[in-house]
């Protein structure tokens, strides 16, 4: 089956400019070697392609075979698309011959083509098949895990990557309902956690927490960034910058700590006889925490959730081991 870019549904790029800006595109970096964790529909790649020098190169990664289709017709001999995960960013790059990298671009957020394509089942807004994956040519598709799984995981699923407080209520519904008749449709589901969801949060679908955490679980999402944070870090080059883009808290808080944890190491006793080289030294430094302006909401309100945090890691002190 031949797989097409799909035109009539448009992405707005959260945080563009902000996110190309913090890559510092300019003087001996425009010469670089960049990486686009998640091309999409080709916002950010666009823009840094825009701002780098003629032997620069941008290496882009997504699951989404749309959004390959997309990033083929990028004519630009600086460019290279990757149909993987972003987790798999390491042996990407050593296969063509890429130790490091002087700059990572990690945008997490599912593109609106993918939310507004009901055929791709992300959203409970209009009905399709309920899908959800973001490679359509691999895995499972939530309504085949539906089908399948126990209701207890069924219930940590949603109660963990959802956040959702009536998850257990949930996940008693969905084995109750798949004993009588598939489901097989986002609205279907959607129906059945709104029964099962008792209050409902202002302005919130009750459906948008489950949602979410099937979606989470399904992509693996949340193990793919944490594969994805560890091999960024170490594709950096020291100097090099690591931007990533969340939007919602459990992405977030992933990030947050593993910056964290990079930027605040822990000093020994100072009593102690340890030379100053052999102190545990950071390995990053927290340069930003960004999110969209007023005016960015307004035009785009699904930028309201998202964070970029900007970090660079930092070359270890002469000397270390």
């Amino acid at each position: 089956m031949t797989i097409t870019a799909v035109p009539e549904f448009q992405h707005r790029t959260v945080l563009l400019d902000e996110a190309v800006d913090a890559l510092e595109l300019s003087g001996a970096r425009a010469s670089g070697i960049y990486v686009d964790g998640t091309f999409g529909r080709g916002g950010h790649s666009r823009l840094i392609l825009s701002r780098l020098a003629e032997g620069a190169r941008l290496i882009a990664f997504d699951k989404d075979p749309q959004a390959i289709a997309t990033a083929e017709q990028v004519a630009d001999p600086r460019f290279t698309i990757v149909h993987d995960s972003f987790a798999t960013m390491r042996a990407a790059l050593t296969e063509r011959g890429v130790a490091q990298v002087d700059g990572i671009l990690l945008d997490l957020g599912i593109s609106s083509p993918q939310v507004d394509d009901a055929a791709r089942g992300f959203s409970f807004r209009n009905d399709g098949p309920l899908d959800m994956r973001m490679d359509t040519t691999r895995g499972m598709s939530a309504a085949e895990w539906l089908a399948t799984e126990s209701e207890q995981t069924l219930e940590k699923v949603i109660r963990e990557y959802g956040e959702e407080r009536f998850a257990f209520q949930i996940a008693k519904a969905i084995v109750a309902r798949r004993a009588v008749e598939p489901i097989s449709s986002t609205r279907q589901l959607a129906g059945l956690v709104a029964g099962a969801v008792k209050t409902r949060e202002k302005g919130k679908d009750p459906a948008t927490r489950t949602f979410q955490a099937i979606r989470i679980f399904i992509n693996k999402e949340l193990e793919d960034l944490e594969a994805g944070l560890e091999q960024a870090y170490d594709c950096v080059a020291p100097g090099g910058i690591l931007a990533i883009i969340s939007f919602h808290s459990l992405e977030d808080r992933m990030v947050k700590r593993f910056f964290a944890a990079k930027a605040n190491v822990p000093q020994p006793d100072r009593r102690l006889p340890i030379r100053a080289v052999d102190l545990p030294q950071p390995l990053l430094k927290l340069i930003s925490k960004i999110k969209p302006s007023d005016a960015e909401v307004d035009a785009n309100p699904r930028a309201r959730s998202a964070v970029m945090r900007v970090a660079r890691r930092l070359p270890l002190p002469e000397g270390a081991p």
